[in-house]
């Protein structure tokens, strides 16, 4: 069984189940998919596509689907006879069902841990007891968890690195979306969830307000998420009383890389997006915003020195964080003004190379897929001999 519950987990569950069959053949999957991994055939049990969800408010007016998911996987996972069970990031959810597999005989696999060391790390009892084989992707995490006691840890690389690049050059991209390649392109990439669309995007609008009036050659590209629509993006900007300078904004959706890839600088969400940034030498600020209530709940339980991946696995700030608060049209502004200049630029680019080569090398899917292997094999071998 694998189980994944966002689109970022899905795309990387999918790739696992690709190397894996490449491997073996004769393995089938089953359990909760999102798009990508019902394209690799993964059996769906639960759908995972409307579970992808953040906040205490958001998540408590669904809860009623989290628990009937989790009853379903958990009695297909026992009915199927599942020799092992791979979660995939989602910890609220995964390590709960970790710990009721687990119990039952079923070996748990956790690929994409959790990032305890961002918040809430004494949940790390619950990978010591649950989980027999962990595989980590940022480079610092196989330690941390190792000197608070989970044996079985291994890093296997980022799945995004060697997968990053943009199918055409800023040439193209300008070109394709009415730019000039000779003027500078500032993108904003808000998020990929709606929520995130409606609290980040306007302060990002507010921020193109005023670049546009202080600097007449700038050129603005919005992002959006291959999750979210052009029509939900345009609905946003026309509720923030439209732009002055929306004649000079262009709407690329499904072309992020590319647009990041063609960019002098960006504004992006905290997630993913921006390790594909590092991974494209893109200049950024990483922002987000997030409800009150979930900001004064959560913030405060998070412990790590930084939010952005970026800075975690540079082990320091080379990216400006404008979080919550901090995230207004005025600071973004004033620092993508810096990332302008050249100088800033240049030493921004050389440290994200820098970033980029401890993300491991190519083949981070290829790699699991032989931990994993190697696990099963050596689990099965010592059950014959018990």
């Amino acid at each position: 069984m694998i189980v994944a519950g966002e689109p970022s987990g899905d795309a990387h569950a999918a790739a696992l189940v690709s190397a894996l069959h490449e491997r073996a053949a004769d393995f089938s999957f089953f359990g909760a998919t999102g798009p990508l991994m019902r394209n690799a055939g993964v059996d769906t049990i639960v759908n995972s596509d409307s579970l992808a969800i953040m906040g205490i408010v958001e998540v408590g007016q669904v809860f009623h689907r989290f628990m009937r998911a989790f009853r379903d996987l958990k009695s297909a996972a026992i009915e199927q006879k599942a020799v092992a069970v791979i979660l995939v990031d989602w910890p609220e959810f995964n390590l709960r069902l970790a710990s009721s597999l687990h119990r039952r005989g079923i070996k748990v696999i956790y690929y994409i841990s959790p990032q305890l060391w961002a918040w809430r790390p004494q949940r790390v009892n619950r990978i010591r007891r649950d989980v027999d084989l962990l595989l980590t992707i940022l480079p610092f995490e196989s330690n941390w968890y190792s000197t608070r006691g989970v044996s079985q840890v291994e890093f296997v690389g980022h799945p995004l690195v060697g997968q990053v690049s943009a199918k055409f050059d800023r040439e193209e991209f300008c070109r394709r979306y009415d730019l000039s390649a000779h003027q500078p392109i500032i993108s904003f990439l808000p998020g990929s969830r709606h929520k995130e669309l409606q609290r980040i995007l306007p302060p990002m609008l507010d921020a193109i307000d005023l670049l546009g009036e202080d600097r007449k050659e700038l050129q603005f590209v919005i992002g959006v998420a291959p999750s979210r629509s052009i029509e939900e993006t345009k609905q946003i900007i026309t509720r923030n009383e439209g732009s002055p300078h929306l004649e000079r904004i262009r709407i690329v959706h499904g072309n992020t890389r590319e647009a990041l890839a063609a960019s002098d600088a960006a504004a992006i969400a905290s997630g993913t997006a921006t390790l594909e940034a590092a991974l494209l030498s893109a200049p950024m600020v990483i922002v987000y915003k997030e409800s009150p209530i979930n900001w004064h709940t959560l913030g405060r339980l998070i412990t790590s020195p930084f939010y952005g991946l970026v800075n975690l696995v540079a082990e320091k700030e080379i990216v400006k964080e404008l979080m919550q608060d901090d995230l207004t049209g005025e600071r973004l502004a004033a620092e993508l003004t810096r990332l302008l200049e050249p100088e800033t630029n240049d030493a921004m680019r050389k440290s994200l190379a820098q970033v980029a080569s401890k993300l491991g090398p190519a083949g981070a899917s290829k790699k699991a897929a032989d931990v994993v292997l190697k696990f099963l094999a050596t689990s099965s071998k010592n059950k014959l001999t018990m």
